[in-house]
Order: structure tokens, then C-alpha cells, then sequence
């Protein structure tokens, strides 16, 4: 069984019974208390973004290839959402595989991956990636635009504007990119998948209800 869980920003916790991945747990920067690392793989798609926990079980913060648990994870460097192609990648899109189910982590970069990024990305089931806009992340034509050339069969949209949230730019609701993408929506408080087969047969937005 395989649990997807929505924090707020771009804090997301995937878990399965031998292991629990918490991604980007500052979540004081939006006016949370930081997430709990502990006995958790912690995964950093930008450096400002990890608490680099000695309670967690491992940390994880760039490019490279893990193998933690029944989670097999490669990180990809990723230019930023601000920087230039001339910039150093200091963003990391993050291909996590457990059960045979591929996850693609996105942060907060730049919307369009080159053809070695994506073949490096491979084929993904489940793709999480923020859609809030306003020259802070990826906005929602930015992120559709990524969802068509990855091609997943779920997406998951993180860190978009809602109540009890202070991003440092406003950003933009959950209904634009929605819109944008123009994918039908389920909503749970928790994704919930047993195994591979369960993914839907087409593009479907799974609205994850912050926790």
C-alpha cells in the first residue's frame, strides 16, 4: 500500500510500510510549524527547503541515485524557476519508485526539461508539482505544460493558494490550473494505491486535501 498526503507548500508524505519519504519539511517559510523527519526519508527539492534532521533516517538534497528501504530514488539537477540557463541547476526534480509505482517529484523550477531530463525522469505514474504561479513556481500553463511532456497517469498539484498559508508571493487557487489542464478531478484526504493496476486508465487530477 502506498499513501500520498498533503501538508501544505511543497511538503508531501509518501509512505508504504517499511518506509515514509517527507519532501521538503520547512514549512515555516509559509507560516507552519516545520515537519517531522523523524525515522523519515527526508527530500529537499532546493536547499532552503531541508531541515537536513539528524532524527531522519537519511537526507537527501541533490543529484544521484538511493536506495533506501523498499524506495528506489534518483535526483535530477533542475534549473530554478528564477534563475537562467546560464545559472548553476541548484533545483532537483526527484523519479521515486516503490512497487513497481514511479513518482516524479517537482519543485519549484523552471517548465520546461530538456530531452536528457526527461529520459532521466523516465516514465512516471504519479506526478506532484506545484501550480501557485505569480513568478514564484511553476503557474498553471507552466505546469500543464510539464504534465503533457511527462505524461502521467495521476497528478497530484501541491502549493497553491488556500486559507492558513503565508507564501512569500500570493498564489494563485487550485481552480486555475485545474482549468488549465482540463483533467478530471478526484479529491481525497489521502492518495491511496495498493498496487500499479489501480492507476486510473487516463490523466486525472487527485486533489489531496491539506492535512
Amino acid at each position: 500500500m502506498l499513501e500520498i498526503e498533503y501538508k501544505g507548500g511543497n511538503t508531501v508524505i509518501i509512505a508504504t510500510k517499511k518506509a515514509t519519504i517527507v519532501t521538503d519539511p520547512r514549512q515555516s517559510l509559509i507560516g507552519l510549524k516545520d515537519a517531522s523527519t523523524k525515522d523519515s526519508i527526508e527530500i529537499a527539492t532546493e536547499a532552503r527547503f531541508a531541515l537536513i534532521s539528524s532524527d531522519a533516517r537519511l537526507n537527501l538534497e541533490g543529484p544521484g541515485e538511493y536506495g533506501v528501504a523498499n524506495f528506489d530514488i534518483k535526483g535530477i539537477a533542475a534549473q530554478r524557476h528564477l534563475d537562467s540557463e546560464a545559472d548553476p541547476k541548484t533545483a532537483t526534480i526527484y523519479r521515486i519508485e516503490t512497487q513497481e509505482i514511479r513518482i516524479g517529484l517537482i519543485g519549484n523550477i523552471y517548465e520546461k526539461l530538456n530531452e536528457t531530463q526527461l529520459e532521466e525522469l523516465g516514465i512516471i505514474d504519479i506526478l506532484i508539482l506545484p501550480v501557485g504561479g505569480n513568478g514564484y513556481t511553476l503557474d498553471a500553463t507552466g505546469a500543464a505544460t510539464l504534465v503533457r511532456s511527462i505524461e502521467p497517469k495521476v497528478v497530484i498539484p501541491i502549493h497553491y493558494d488556500e486559507p492558513g498559508l503565508k507564501y512569500e508571493v500570493n498564489q494563485d487557487p487550485l481552480e486555475v490550473f485545474i482549468r488549465e489542464l482540463g483533467a478530471p478531478v478526484e479529491e481525497a484526504s489521502k492518495y491511496k494505491l495498493k498496487q500499479a493496476s489501480g492507476l486510473p486508465a487516463a490523466l486525472t487530477v487527485i486533489n489531496v486535501t491539506r492535512a
